[in-house]
């Protein structure tokens, strides 16, 4: 397949670009600055700007694009960069291939979305079928998943991927922690009480390609079948490490460290999501459990 990511340099793009190369497709990447080589090509979503050629020559887009929601503080600002990082960029190729259906060629789009969509819903399982949450995060899912409107009412195949928490140890969340906890210096936050829905980043990069050859669409949720409690996931991790797991950061603590509403949306609330759709559809993980995942990995 040839096949157009966005976002190629982040985490799961690095891996994904890496797995399709190797299955033989051709993958071009989406630069915001001078291509380097043959397989990169330049486009400016703030300016509407990108070549129609490379999208017509596509069976597939992949876009991953979004500036990092655990990057910084929610300023006002950042806020703003948050919601337009995601949403210039899916106009902007939802719109181009809108325009590029009428020449009868079947394409798709995989568009990044994530679980926060579900907001807070404390002990419930959520899946695809059940309705959207409330606050900042659910909101910037909505408007994200909207924009990609014009594609789907010109025919085009769009994937909403609402993914949960990606473990890698080049990245996210996974990548962070190691270090305290290899210190014997990790602890649940808060109650321990909230959800976690994760999934490994080759099952990330595995349930994407799935989804190319799929008929699927809508929204589809990349999380592992079997979501954890903070409480489970620290006593996990640190069992892979080998370290004790003796510490509790108090709910105040985040909040004085990264904002109140940070800490709320993604710290100290969370979500029990499954993976139906996906399940349905034949896809089997590679990692079902957090003790695999993390054995896996570490």
């Amino acid at each position: 397949m040839n096949i157009v990511i966005s976002g190629a340099s982040g985490l799961v793009g690095t891996a994904l670009q890496q797995r399709l190369r190797n299955e033989g497709h051709t993958v071009v990447s989406l630069a915001r600055r001078a291509p380097k080589n043959e397989n990169e090509s330049e486009w400016n979503p703030s300016s509407g700007e990108v070549d129609n050629n490379v999208l017509s020559a596509a069976d597939a887009v992949i876009n991953l694009s979004g500036a990092g929601i655990g990057d910084r503080r929610w300023t006002q600002t950042y806020r703003r960069t948050l919601l337009e990082s995601r949403t210039a960029t899916t106009s902007l190729l939802a719109a181009s291939l809108a325009k590029l259906s009428s020449d009868g060629k079947q394409r798709s789009l995989l568009n990044a979305s994530a679980i926060g969509i579900y907001g807070d819903r404390g002990d419930d399982t959520v899946d695809e079928a059940s309705e959207h949450g409330s606050g900042f995060l659910a909101d910037i899912c909505l408007d994200w998943e909207a924009a990609t409107s014009p594609a789907e009412s010109a025919g085009v195949r769009v994937v909403h991927l609402r993914t949960g928490i990606v473990m890698s140890k080049n990245g996210g969340v996974l990548k962070k922690l190691l270090p305290l906890f290899k210190l014997g210096l990790g602890g649940r936050l808060g109650s321990g009480r909230q959800w976690q829905s994760w999934i490994s980043i080759d099952d990330e990069v595995g349930a994407i390609c799935h989804l190319l050859t799929s008929d699927l669409h809508g929204p589809v949720n990349l999380t592992s079948p079997n979501p954890v409690t903070n409480r489970e996931f620290t006593a996990s991790l640190g069992k892979a490490v080998r370290r004790p797991t003796l510490f509790s950061v108090p709910g105040f603590a985040p909040k004085l460290l990264v904002g109140s509403e940070f800490a709320e949306q993604l710290l100290l609330t969370g979500q029990r999501v499954l993976p139906t759709k996906l399940e349905e559809s034949g896809y089997v993980f590679a990692h079902s459990t957090l003790d695999e995942a993390l054995a896996a990995l570490l």
